[in-house]
């Protein structure tokens, strides 16, 4: 491990009318661009004393953590590589997936790991899978078994491929996908592109999805990147708007988010408005993790962490703002402390010496 240091940040609450925020793309915008050097808007005060450890750089356009154990996994979306990290942070091969095929913000993007296995979903050509592979060997020497396609034909694009995939409190894999650049898909339920789906570690869909012999779960997303659910069992979401309104939303089955009818907070009835919103230059937020009763959202173009506490889900407290770049996605390690991704080698960042890298936050006092 390298670089260790305390900090103590300042924050700025966001109020759902939606004063910090974040981004993709419009017609002629660059989406989730290179990290925003504005100085965010509302009253800053101070934020907790945390202890910032970086545990491994060198990382090529990383995209997800997940746990095996107490083994770390990263999954590099141009690459197509898991990597295992070892006890002291060293990153080796630990399989390649066959058939990524990376374009645009397509590859591979969001793993999980469940009884033994890793779930990848990743992008083949014009279509996005999720496959399941056995973990063989222990770890220090972990390998991937064959894969076994768990959903194909999951319509793919150079943007909007979502990709975020987790377990549910109830046993159940959930995955994010964006809307593919067909913005009206989003609005049929028989697409799946603009979708929150819901399947058993099979791939089926459950008997009490909001859809009978559906795995869409909620629909009108237009780039959903992130899932977390609150210890009560409440799912949270993030999702990339146009050029108006990111989004945090509680996602209930069935629920219409009201892409492209609508974007950030609207009023309208038939839509599920967010819970807060961001305005683009601040925010693009991607990966979500829940820890001692506040949100952690990874933010892309905003180049920060954001706490959202549940008790209070308008406002928000910022970390590490423009301190380390784009940040695609944040965990909880099995040890308690914030594990954060940092994604600025993926051909929109400015990478730093050492990019791209890990970083463990420990609570605060």
């Amino acid at each position: 491990m390298t670089g260790r240091r305390r900090f103590t940040g300042l924050i700025a609450p966001a109020l759902a009318a939606g004063v910090l925020a974040a981004c993709t793309p419009g017609p002629g915008t660059d989406p989730a661009g290179p990290p925003s050097t504005g100085t965010p808007a509302g009253s800053p005060s101070s934020s907790p004393d945390r202890t910032v450890t970086t545990i491994t750089t060198g990382l090529a356009a990383p995209w997800s953590i997940a746990f095996y154990g107490e083994t770390p996994l990263v999954s590099e979306r141009d690459s197509g590589r898991i990597l295992e990290l070892g006890t002291d942070g060293t990153p080796r091969e630990a399989g390649v997936i066959a058939g990524v095929a990376a374009s645009g913000e397509g590859g591979l993007q969001g793993i999980a790991v469940r009884d033994g296995s890793l779930y990848a979903y990743y992008t083949a050509g014009s279509e996005n899978r999720i496959e399941r592979f056995e973990l063989t060997g222990a770890p220090g020497a972990l390998g991937l078994g064959a894969g076994e396609t768990l959903l194909a034909d999951i319509p793919a694009a150079r943007f909007h491929n979502g990709g975020r995939i987790a377990f549910g409190p109830d046993g159940m894999l959930y995955a994010t996908v964006g809307d593919a650049g067909d913005r009206g898909s989003a609005q049929e339920r028989a697409a799946l592109t603009g979708k929150i789906l819901r399947m058993t570690p099979d791939g089926r869909a459950p008997a009490d999805n909001p859809f009978p012999g559906s795995l869409v779960y909620s629909y009108g997303h237009r780039n959903p990147q992130g899932l977390a659910w609150s210890a009560d069992g409440t799912l949270y979401a993030s999702e990339f708007g146009q050029d108006t309104w990111d989004e945090l939303n509680v996602i209930e089955p069935g629920g219409n988010y009201g892409w492209p009818e609508v974007e950030g907070i609207a009023g309208r009835d038939g839509f599920r408005d967010p819970v807060q919103q961001w305005r683009p230059a601040d925010a693009s937020p991607s990966g979500m993790a829940v820890q001692d009763g506040s949100i952690y959202l990874a933010n892309l173009r905003g180049g920060r962490l954001r706490q959202i506490p549940l008790d209070d889900p308008a406002t928000s407290t910022e970390h590490l703002a423009g301190e380390y770049g784009r940040l695609r996605d944040v965990t909880v390690a099995p040890d308690g402390s914030l594990w954060v991704l940092t994604n600025n080698t993926d051909g929109r960042g400015n990478p730093a010496p050492g990019d791209d890298r890990i970083l463990r936050v420990e609570p605060g006092t």
